[in-house]
Protein backbone atom coordinates (compact mmCIF):
# COMPACT_ATOMS: atom_id res chain seq x y z
CA UNK A 1 0.00 0.00 0.00
CA UNK A 2 2.67 2.66 1.03
CA UNK A 3 4.46 1.69 -2.44
CA UNK A 4 0.88 2.89 -4.30
CA UNK A 5 0.62 5.92 -1.98
CA UNK A 6 4.37 6.93 -2.91
CA UNK A 7 3.67 6.53 -6.71
CA UNK A 8 0.15 8.81 -6.31
CA UNK A 9 2.47 11.47 -4.37
CA UNK A 10 4.48 11.48 -6.96
CA UNK A 11 1.75 11.21 -9.67
CA UNK A 12 0.51 14.09 -8.21
CA UNK A 13 3.86 16.54 -7.91
CA UNK A 14 4.37 15.71 -11.77
CA UNK A 15 1.48 16.76 -13.04
CA UNK A 16 1.61 19.69 -10.96
CA UNK A 17 4.91 20.83 -12.11
CA UNK A 18 4.01 20.05 -15.77
CA UNK A 19 0.27 20.32 -15.78
CA UNK A 20 -1.80 18.80 -18.82
CA UNK A 21 -3.68 21.06 -20.65
CA UNK A 22 -5.84 21.52 -24.21
CA UNK A 23 -4.08 24.63 -25.23
CA UNK A 24 -1.85 24.66 -27.77
CA UNK A 25 1.83 24.73 -26.41
CA UNK A 26 4.00 24.22 -29.41
CA UNK A 27 4.97 27.53 -30.71
CA UNK A 28 4.94 25.63 -33.94
CA UNK A 29 1.67 24.09 -33.78
CA UNK A 30 0.04 24.77 -37.42
CA UNK A 31 -3.49 26.61 -37.58
CA UNK A 32 -5.42 27.46 -40.48
CA UNK A 33 -7.34 30.95 -39.93
CA UNK A 34 -10.97 30.72 -40.49
CA UNK A 35 -13.68 32.74 -38.56
CA UNK A 36 -17.35 32.65 -37.90
CA UNK A 37 -18.64 34.50 -40.87
CA UNK A 38 -20.82 38.10 -40.69
CA UNK A 39 -24.79 37.82 -41.48
CA UNK A 40 -27.43 40.73 -41.67
CA UNK A 41 -24.48 43.42 -40.72
CA UNK A 42 -23.17 41.58 -37.37
CA UNK A 43 -19.23 41.02 -37.10
CA UNK A 44 -17.87 38.02 -37.73
CA UNK A 45 -15.72 36.14 -34.41
CA UNK A 46 -12.91 34.31 -34.24
CA UNK A 47 -14.04 33.75 -30.18
CA UNK A 48 -14.27 30.24 -30.84
CA UNK A 49 -11.07 29.54 -32.44
CA UNK A 50 -8.02 28.28 -30.57
CA UNK A 51 -5.59 30.27 -32.14
CA UNK A 52 -7.24 33.61 -30.89
CA UNK A 53 -5.12 34.34 -28.40
CA UNK A 54 -2.32 34.15 -30.84
CA UNK A 55 -3.57 35.95 -33.12
CA UNK A 56 -4.21 38.53 -31.05
CA UNK A 57 -0.92 38.60 -29.26
CA UNK A 58 1.31 39.04 -32.37
CA UNK A 59 -0.54 41.65 -33.13
CA UNK A 60 -2.22 40.15 -36.52
CA UNK A 61 -5.08 41.81 -38.49
CA UNK A 62 -8.19 39.87 -38.75
CA UNK A 63 -10.78 42.63 -38.29
CA UNK A 64 -10.15 46.82 -38.65
CA UNK A 65 -12.09 49.28 -35.96
CA UNK A 66 -15.62 48.44 -35.78
CA UNK A 67 -17.02 51.02 -34.99
CA UNK A 68 -16.67 52.61 -38.24
CA UNK A 69 -18.03 51.91 -41.28
CA UNK A 70 -14.66 51.30 -42.71
CA UNK A 71 -13.70 48.61 -45.53
CA UNK A 72 -9.94 46.95 -46.14
CA UNK A 73 -10.25 45.69 -50.06
CA UNK A 74 -7.47 43.10 -50.38
CA UNK A 75 -6.56 41.12 -52.87
CA UNK A 76 -4.16 37.64 -53.31
CA UNK A 77 -2.28 37.88 -56.48
CA UNK A 78 -0.62 34.18 -56.63
CA UNK A 79 -0.25 34.70 -60.85
CA UNK A 80 -2.27 36.53 -63.81
CA UNK A 81 -5.19 34.95 -65.16
CA UNK A 82 -6.26 38.02 -67.00
CA UNK A 83 -8.09 40.00 -64.52
CA UNK A 84 -5.87 41.99 -62.58
CA UNK A 85 -5.29 44.88 -65.39
CA UNK A 86 -9.86 45.12 -65.10
CA UNK A 87 -9.59 45.01 -61.41
CA UNK A 88 -6.86 47.89 -61.26
CA UNK A 89 -9.21 50.10 -64.25
CA UNK A 90 -12.78 49.44 -62.19
CA UNK A 91 -9.98 50.78 -58.48
CA UNK A 92 -9.12 53.51 -60.22
CA UNK A 93 -12.10 54.89 -61.93
CA UNK A 94 -13.46 54.67 -58.04
CA UNK A 95 -10.56 56.07 -56.27
CA UNK A 96 -10.75 52.79 -54.53
CA UNK A 97 -6.74 51.81 -53.17
CA UNK A 98 -6.62 48.18 -52.55
CA UNK A 99 -3.61 45.86 -51.03
CA UNK A 100 -2.44 42.87 -53.56
CA UNK A 101 -0.39 40.39 -52.22
CA UNK A 102 1.90 38.82 -54.47
CA UNK A 103 3.66 35.91 -55.09
CA UNK A 104 7.40 35.44 -57.16
CA UNK A 105 5.66 34.02 -59.77
CA UNK A 106 3.40 36.95 -60.15
CA UNK A 107 6.33 39.54 -59.45
CA UNK A 108 8.19 37.89 -61.98
CA UNK A 109 5.65 37.14 -64.61
CA UNK A 110 3.84 40.76 -64.51
CA UNK A 111 6.08 43.42 -63.55
CA UNK A 112 4.38 46.03 -65.53
CA UNK A 113 1.16 45.12 -62.96
CA UNK A 114 2.89 45.03 -60.11
CA UNK A 115 4.42 48.53 -60.96
CA UNK A 116 1.25 49.70 -62.05
CA UNK A 117 -0.45 48.98 -58.83
CA UNK A 118 2.26 51.21 -56.99
CA UNK A 119 1.88 53.62 -59.06
CA UNK A 120 -1.73 54.31 -58.84
CA UNK A 121 -1.90 53.92 -55.18
CA UNK A 122 -2.17 50.42 -53.91
CA UNK A 123 0.15 48.39 -51.33
CA UNK A 124 1.72 45.79 -52.45
CA UNK A 125 2.05 43.08 -49.74
CA UNK A 126 4.12 39.98 -49.17
CA UNK A 127 2.56 36.46 -50.06
CA UNK A 128 6.09 34.85 -50.24
CA UNK A 129 8.24 34.00 -53.03
CA UNK A 130 7.19 30.17 -54.00
CA UNK A 131 4.03 29.82 -52.14
CA UNK A 132 5.17 27.25 -49.13
CA UNK A 133 3.51 26.20 -45.94
CA UNK A 134 4.99 28.48 -43.68
CA UNK A 135 4.77 26.59 -40.41
CA UNK A 136 6.91 23.61 -42.48
CA UNK A 137 10.17 25.80 -43.73
CA UNK A 138 13.16 27.04 -41.07
CA UNK A 139 12.78 30.82 -40.11
CA UNK A 140 15.84 31.22 -42.19
CA UNK A 141 13.95 29.97 -45.11
CA UNK A 142 10.82 31.86 -44.51
CA UNK A 143 13.36 34.81 -44.44
CA UNK A 144 14.32 33.87 -48.02
CA UNK A 145 11.23 33.66 -49.05
CA UNK A 146 9.96 37.07 -48.16
CA UNK A 147 13.03 39.17 -49.00
CA UNK A 148 13.00 38.10 -52.60
CA UNK A 149 9.38 39.54 -52.80
CA UNK A 150 10.22 42.50 -51.35
CA UNK A 151 13.62 43.09 -53.12
CA UNK A 152 12.00 42.19 -56.36
CA UNK A 153 9.33 44.60 -55.82
CA UNK A 154 11.30 46.96 -54.71
CA UNK A 155 13.67 46.75 -57.84
CA UNK A 156 10.69 46.90 -59.86
CA UNK A 157 8.90 49.92 -58.15
CA UNK A 158 9.17 53.31 -55.88
CA UNK A 159 7.61 51.03 -52.92
CA UNK A 160 11.07 50.39 -51.33
CA UNK A 161 9.11 49.18 -48.11
CA UNK A 162 6.87 46.49 -47.50
CA UNK A 163 5.26 45.72 -43.70
CA UNK A 164 2.09 43.65 -44.27
CA UNK A 165 2.53 39.82 -45.28
CA UNK A 166 -0.22 37.68 -45.97
CA UNK A 167 0.65 33.60 -44.66
CA UNK A 168 -0.15 31.03 -47.98
CA UNK A 169 -2.77 29.55 -47.11
CA UNK A 170 -3.68 31.22 -43.97
CA UNK A 171 -1.74 28.75 -42.37
CA UNK A 172 0.44 29.65 -39.18
CA UNK A 173 1.98 29.55 -36.05
CA UNK A 174 2.69 31.16 -33.14
CA UNK A 175 6.51 30.47 -34.26
CA UNK A 176 5.42 31.72 -37.62
CA UNK A 177 4.30 35.40 -36.49
CA UNK A 178 6.88 36.32 -34.26
CA UNK A 179 9.57 35.48 -36.52
CA UNK A 180 7.47 37.64 -39.20
CA UNK A 181 6.94 39.94 -36.87
CA UNK A 182 10.79 40.20 -36.30
CA UNK A 183 11.15 40.57 -39.56
CA UNK A 184 9.02 43.80 -39.84
CA UNK A 185 5.75 42.38 -40.70
CA UNK A 186 2.06 42.52 -39.75
CA UNK A 187 0.17 39.24 -41.01
CA UNK A 188 -3.24 40.31 -42.59
CA UNK A 189 -5.93 38.11 -42.36
CA UNK A 190 -9.35 38.92 -43.09
CA UNK A 191 -13.38 39.10 -42.07
CA UNK A 192 -14.81 38.53 -45.54
CA UNK A 193 -14.29 35.95 -48.23
CA UNK A 194 -15.39 33.43 -49.96
CA UNK A 195 -14.66 30.04 -52.39
CA UNK A 196 -13.13 32.09 -55.01
CA UNK A 197 -9.76 30.97 -55.78
CA UNK A 198 -10.89 27.70 -57.50
CA UNK A 199 -10.98 29.44 -61.59
CA UNK A 200 -12.97 25.58 -62.41
CA UNK A 201 -15.81 26.43 -59.99
CA UNK A 202 -17.09 30.06 -60.77
CA UNK A 203 -20.09 30.95 -60.82
CA UNK A 204 -20.87 34.36 -62.31
CA UNK A 205 -20.23 37.83 -61.14
CA UNK A 206 -23.84 37.78 -59.31
CA UNK A 207 -22.55 34.77 -56.85
CA UNK A 208 -19.51 36.47 -56.60
CA UNK A 209 -21.18 40.32 -55.74
CA UNK A 210 -23.90 38.07 -52.92
CA UNK A 211 -21.03 36.06 -51.00
CA UNK A 212 -19.40 39.74 -50.49
CA UNK A 213 -22.25 42.17 -49.84
CA UNK A 214 -24.00 39.34 -47.49
CA UNK A 215 -20.77 39.35 -45.11
CA UNK A 216 -20.49 43.33 -45.13
CA UNK A 217 -19.89 44.62 -41.61
CA UNK A 218 -17.75 47.60 -40.39
CA UNK A 219 -14.09 47.30 -40.17
CA UNK A 220 -13.80 44.66 -42.65
CA UNK A 221 -11.05 42.96 -44.13
CA UNK A 222 -11.90 41.99 -47.89
CA UNK A 223 -9.91 38.89 -48.86
CA UNK A 224 -10.54 38.46 -53.08
CA UNK A 225 -8.42 36.32 -55.39
CA UNK A 226 -7.64 38.42 -58.99
CA UNK A 227 -7.74 35.15 -60.73
CA UNK A 228 -11.55 35.58 -60.61
CA UNK A 229 -13.36 36.61 -63.40
CA UNK A 230 -16.64 36.98 -61.02
CA UNK A 231 -14.82 39.22 -58.96
CA UNK A 232 -13.79 41.57 -62.13
CA UNK A 233 -17.16 41.86 -62.92
CA UNK A 234 -18.69 42.43 -59.67
CA UNK A 235 -15.67 44.49 -58.01
CA UNK A 236 -17.31 47.80 -59.55
CA UNK A 237 -20.83 47.11 -58.11
CA UNK A 238 -19.56 45.86 -55.01
CA UNK A 239 -17.61 49.26 -54.29
CA UNK A 240 -20.69 51.54 -55.70
CA UNK A 241 -23.82 49.47 -53.57
CA UNK A 242 -21.08 49.02 -50.32
CA UNK A 243 -20.64 53.09 -50.65
CA UNK A 244 -24.56 53.53 -51.02
CA UNK A 245 -24.90 52.02 -47.45
CA UNK A 246 -22.16 54.39 -45.53
CA UNK A 247 -19.22 52.42 -46.08
CA UNK A 248 -15.54 53.83 -46.95
CA UNK A 249 -13.02 52.25 -48.44
CA UNK A 250 -9.36 52.24 -46.86
CA UNK A 251 -5.97 50.97 -47.01
CA UNK A 252 -4.54 49.07 -44.89
CA UNK A 253 -1.61 51.86 -44.15
CA UNK A 254 -4.74 53.51 -42.63
CA UNK A 255 -5.93 50.78 -40.22
CA UNK A 256 -4.87 51.56 -36.64
CA UNK A 257 -7.30 49.85 -34.33
CA UNK A 258 -7.85 46.15 -34.30
CA UNK A 259 -10.91 44.38 -32.68
CA UNK A 260 -10.76 40.29 -31.88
Amino acid sequence: MKRYTMLFALLVLFFSLFPMTTEATDSGNPYHFGFKKSKNGELPSIDQEGFKDIVKEHKAIFLGDTSKKELYLTFDSGYENGYTAKILEVLKARQVHAAFFVTGHFVKGQPDLVERMVNEGHLIGNHSWSHPDMTQISIDKMKVELDKVKEKVASLTKQKEMYFMRPPKGVFSSQMLVASMELGYTNVFWSIAYKDWDVNDHKGWDYAYKKVMSQLHPGAVILLHSVSKDNAEALGKIIDDARDQGYEFKNLDKLTSKNY
